[in-house]
Protein backbone atom coordinates (compact mmCIF):
# COMPACT_ATOMS: atom_id res chain seq x y z
CA UNK A 1 0.00 0.00 0.00
CA UNK A 2 1.37 3.42 -0.93
CA UNK A 3 1.83 5.95 1.82
CA UNK A 4 1.25 9.68 1.60
CA UNK A 5 3.61 12.19 3.09
CA UNK A 6 1.92 14.81 5.23
CA UNK A 7 3.48 18.13 4.29
CA UNK A 8 3.21 21.08 6.64
CA UNK A 9 3.35 24.31 4.70
CA UNK A 10 6.72 25.99 5.14
CA UNK A 11 8.12 23.15 7.26
CA UNK A 12 11.28 22.86 5.11
CA UNK A 13 12.01 26.58 4.96
CA UNK A 14 15.28 27.56 6.67
CA UNK A 15 14.89 29.70 9.77
CA UNK A 16 11.29 28.67 10.36
CA UNK A 17 8.16 28.99 8.23
CA UNK A 18 8.05 32.16 6.07
CA UNK A 19 5.74 34.92 7.21
CA UNK A 20 3.12 36.57 5.01
CA UNK A 21 4.56 39.58 3.19
CA UNK A 22 2.98 42.95 3.91
CA UNK A 23 3.26 46.35 2.23
CA UNK A 24 4.88 44.75 -0.81
CA UNK A 25 6.25 47.29 -3.35
CA UNK A 26 5.31 47.06 -7.02
CA UNK A 27 8.95 46.47 -7.99
CA UNK A 28 12.10 45.69 -6.10
CA UNK A 29 10.81 43.21 -3.52
CA UNK A 30 12.96 40.27 -2.45
CA UNK A 31 13.41 37.61 -5.13
CA UNK A 32 12.27 34.04 -4.59
CA UNK A 33 15.51 32.11 -3.78
CA UNK A 34 14.60 29.57 -6.46
CA UNK A 35 15.28 32.17 -9.16
CA UNK A 36 18.96 32.46 -8.18
CA UNK A 37 19.22 28.66 -8.03
CA UNK A 38 17.81 28.45 -11.55
CA UNK A 39 20.23 31.07 -12.85
CA UNK A 40 23.14 29.16 -11.35
CA UNK A 41 22.07 25.80 -12.75
CA UNK A 42 20.46 26.76 -16.07
CA UNK A 43 22.29 29.98 -16.93
CA UNK A 44 21.80 29.75 -20.70
CA UNK A 45 18.10 28.88 -20.40
CA UNK A 46 17.07 31.68 -18.02
CA UNK A 47 16.37 34.82 -20.04
CA UNK A 48 15.48 37.17 -17.17
CA UNK A 49 13.91 37.40 -13.73
CA UNK A 50 11.36 39.94 -12.53
CA UNK A 51 9.65 40.54 -9.20
CA UNK A 52 6.22 42.18 -9.49
CA UNK A 53 4.10 42.79 -6.40
CA UNK A 54 6.28 40.36 -4.49
CA UNK A 55 5.87 37.51 -6.99
CA UNK A 56 8.90 36.22 -8.87
CA UNK A 57 8.61 35.63 -12.62
CA UNK A 58 11.28 33.58 -14.39
CA UNK A 59 11.45 33.73 -18.19
CA UNK A 60 12.76 30.47 -19.63
CA UNK A 61 13.79 29.44 -23.14
CA UNK A 62 10.88 27.39 -24.56
CA UNK A 63 13.12 24.42 -25.38
CA UNK A 64 14.26 24.18 -21.74
CA UNK A 65 10.92 24.56 -19.95
CA UNK A 66 10.33 20.88 -19.27
CA UNK A 67 13.87 20.35 -17.96
CA UNK A 68 13.62 23.40 -15.69
CA UNK A 69 10.22 22.42 -14.29
CA UNK A 70 11.36 18.83 -13.78
CA UNK A 71 14.29 20.07 -11.68
CA UNK A 72 12.07 22.40 -9.66
CA UNK A 73 9.78 19.46 -8.92
CA UNK A 74 12.42 16.82 -8.15
CA UNK A 75 15.24 18.65 -6.42
CA UNK A 76 15.11 18.40 -2.62
CA UNK A 77 16.16 22.03 -2.28
CA UNK A 78 13.12 23.20 -4.30
CA UNK A 79 10.23 20.67 -4.07
CA UNK A 80 7.69 22.49 -6.22
CA UNK A 81 5.07 19.83 -5.67
CA UNK A 82 1.94 21.70 -6.76
CA UNK A 83 1.08 22.94 -10.27
CA UNK A 84 -1.80 25.34 -9.71
CA UNK A 85 -2.28 26.62 -13.27
CA UNK A 86 -1.16 26.50 -16.89
CA UNK A 87 -2.31 29.39 -19.01
CA UNK A 88 -1.17 31.83 -21.69
CA UNK A 89 -1.05 35.56 -22.38
CA UNK A 90 -1.40 37.28 -25.74
CA UNK A 91 -0.80 41.03 -25.85
CA UNK A 92 -2.49 43.54 -28.15
CA UNK A 93 0.87 44.38 -29.69
CA UNK A 94 0.92 42.23 -32.83
CA UNK A 95 4.71 41.85 -32.58
CA UNK A 96 4.75 40.73 -28.94
CA UNK A 97 5.28 37.00 -28.40
CA UNK A 98 2.64 34.77 -26.85
CA UNK A 99 3.58 33.74 -23.32
CA UNK A 100 2.87 30.29 -21.89
CA UNK A 101 2.65 30.49 -18.09
CA UNK A 102 3.04 27.90 -15.33
CA UNK A 103 2.15 28.68 -11.70
CA UNK A 104 4.23 26.51 -9.37
CA UNK A 105 4.02 26.23 -5.61
CA UNK A 106 6.44 24.61 -3.19
CA UNK A 107 4.35 23.72 -0.17
CA UNK A 108 7.32 22.54 1.96
CA UNK A 109 9.17 25.84 1.40
CA UNK A 110 6.02 27.97 1.04
CA UNK A 111 7.20 29.52 -2.21
CA UNK A 112 5.39 30.63 -5.35
CA UNK A 113 7.10 30.84 -8.74
CA UNK A 114 5.68 31.96 -12.06
CA UNK A 115 7.51 30.43 -15.01
CA UNK A 116 7.03 31.94 -18.48
CA UNK A 117 8.12 30.91 -21.97
CA UNK A 118 7.70 33.26 -24.91
CA UNK A 119 6.72 31.89 -28.33
CA UNK A 120 7.29 34.28 -31.22
CA UNK A 121 4.40 35.03 -33.55
CA UNK A 122 4.70 33.26 -36.86
CA UNK A 123 6.32 30.17 -35.33
CA UNK A 124 4.46 26.97 -34.36
CA UNK A 125 2.56 27.41 -31.10
CA UNK A 126 4.06 24.32 -29.51
CA UNK A 127 5.82 23.55 -26.25
CA UNK A 128 6.60 20.44 -24.22
CA UNK A 129 3.94 19.03 -21.92
CA UNK A 130 4.67 18.64 -18.21
CA UNK A 131 2.01 15.95 -17.81
CA UNK A 132 4.59 13.34 -16.81
CA UNK A 133 5.73 15.65 -13.98
CA UNK A 134 2.32 16.87 -12.78
CA UNK A 135 -0.83 14.89 -13.54
CA UNK A 136 -2.71 18.12 -12.87
CA UNK A 137 -1.38 19.32 -16.23
CA UNK A 138 -3.82 17.01 -18.01
CA UNK A 139 -6.89 19.26 -18.00
CA UNK A 140 -4.90 22.49 -17.53
CA UNK A 141 -2.98 21.96 -20.78
CA UNK A 142 -6.15 20.91 -22.58
CA UNK A 143 -7.84 24.15 -21.52
CA UNK A 144 -4.85 26.21 -22.65
CA UNK A 145 -4.93 24.42 -26.01
CA UNK A 146 -8.69 24.91 -26.30
CA UNK A 147 -8.62 28.63 -25.53
CA UNK A 148 -5.28 29.69 -27.11
CA UNK A 149 -4.39 26.99 -29.64
CA UNK A 150 -1.09 26.08 -27.99
CA UNK A 151 -0.12 22.45 -28.60
CA UNK A 152 1.62 20.62 -25.75
CA UNK A 153 3.99 18.02 -27.17
CA UNK A 154 3.76 14.72 -25.32
CA UNK A 155 0.31 15.28 -23.83
CA UNK A 156 -1.49 11.90 -23.93
CA UNK A 157 -4.94 13.22 -24.85
CA UNK A 158 -4.72 16.76 -26.21
CA UNK A 159 -8.20 17.77 -27.32
CA UNK A 160 -10.73 20.45 -26.55
CA UNK A 161 -12.20 20.49 -23.06
CA UNK A 162 -14.56 23.51 -22.98
CA UNK A 163 -15.59 23.70 -26.63
CA UNK A 164 -16.87 20.62 -28.45
CA UNK A 165 -14.25 18.65 -30.38
CA UNK A 166 -15.27 19.80 -33.89
CA UNK A 167 -15.58 23.49 -32.87
CA UNK A 168 -14.43 25.45 -35.91
CA UNK A 169 -14.45 29.08 -34.79
CA UNK A 170 -10.86 29.10 -33.56
CA UNK A 171 -9.51 29.80 -30.09
CA UNK A 172 -11.72 32.11 -27.99
CA UNK A 173 -9.01 33.82 -25.90
CA UNK A 174 -6.84 34.84 -28.84
CA UNK A 175 -6.83 38.56 -29.61
CA UNK A 176 -8.03 38.00 -33.19
CA UNK A 177 -11.17 36.20 -32.01
CA UNK A 178 -14.35 38.30 -32.59
CA UNK A 179 -16.23 39.22 -29.43
CA UNK A 180 -19.44 37.76 -30.85
CA UNK A 181 -17.76 34.74 -32.41
CA UNK A 182 -17.22 34.01 -36.10
CA UNK A 183 -20.65 32.45 -36.67
CA UNK A 184 -24.17 33.57 -35.82
CA UNK A 185 -25.72 32.32 -32.60
CA UNK A 186 -28.08 30.09 -34.55
CA UNK A 187 -25.17 28.51 -36.44
CA UNK A 188 -23.32 27.93 -33.18
CA UNK A 189 -26.39 26.23 -31.75
CA UNK A 190 -26.85 24.13 -34.90
CA UNK A 191 -23.21 22.95 -34.77
CA UNK A 192 -23.46 22.10 -31.09
CA UNK A 193 -26.64 20.10 -31.56
CA UNK A 194 -25.13 18.24 -34.50
CA UNK A 195 -22.56 16.70 -32.14
CA UNK A 196 -25.24 14.50 -30.47
CA UNK A 197 -24.03 15.60 -27.02
CA UNK A 198 -26.59 13.38 -25.25
CA UNK A 199 -24.42 10.40 -26.23
CA UNK A 200 -21.57 11.67 -24.04
CA UNK A 201 -23.14 13.64 -21.21
CA UNK A 202 -26.04 13.15 -18.85
CA UNK A 203 -28.97 15.52 -19.07
CA UNK A 204 -28.03 16.86 -15.64
CA UNK A 205 -24.73 18.02 -17.16
CA UNK A 206 -26.26 19.34 -20.35
CA UNK A 207 -28.64 22.27 -20.82
CA UNK A 208 -28.28 22.96 -24.54
CA UNK A 209 -30.97 20.39 -25.43
CA UNK A 210 -33.40 22.21 -23.15
CA UNK A 211 -32.52 25.49 -24.87
CA UNK A 212 -33.27 23.95 -28.28
CA UNK A 213 -36.60 22.59 -27.04
CA UNK A 214 -37.66 26.08 -26.01
CA UNK A 215 -37.11 27.54 -29.51
CA UNK A 216 -40.16 28.17 -31.72
CA UNK A 217 -41.13 25.16 -33.84
CA UNK A 218 -40.41 26.91 -37.15
CA UNK A 219 -36.90 27.87 -35.99
CA UNK A 220 -36.19 24.31 -34.82
CA UNK A 221 -37.18 23.02 -38.25
CA UNK A 222 -34.97 25.55 -40.03
CA UNK A 223 -32.03 24.80 -37.74
CA UNK A 224 -32.36 21.07 -38.30
CA UNK A 225 -32.04 21.73 -42.05
CA UNK A 226 -28.87 23.80 -41.57
CA UNK A 227 -30.44 27.17 -42.34
CA UNK A 228 -28.85 30.17 -40.67
CA UNK A 229 -31.30 32.25 -38.68
CA UNK A 230 -31.13 35.06 -36.17
CA UNK A 231 -28.07 37.32 -36.34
Amino acid sequence: MSRFEIVKTGASAPGGPPVTQRNVPHRGAETNPSAKALQDRFAAAIKRVEVIWGETVVYVEPASVREVIRWLHDDESQRYDFLSDVTAVEYRDAEAPIEVVWHLRSLPFRRFLRVKAQIQKGTPLEIDSVYDIYRAADWLERECYDMFGIRFRGHPDLRRILMWESYKEGFPLRKDFPLRGRFSRSEQLRQALAQNPEARYSMEELTIADAFAELPQDMRERLSKGERTGE
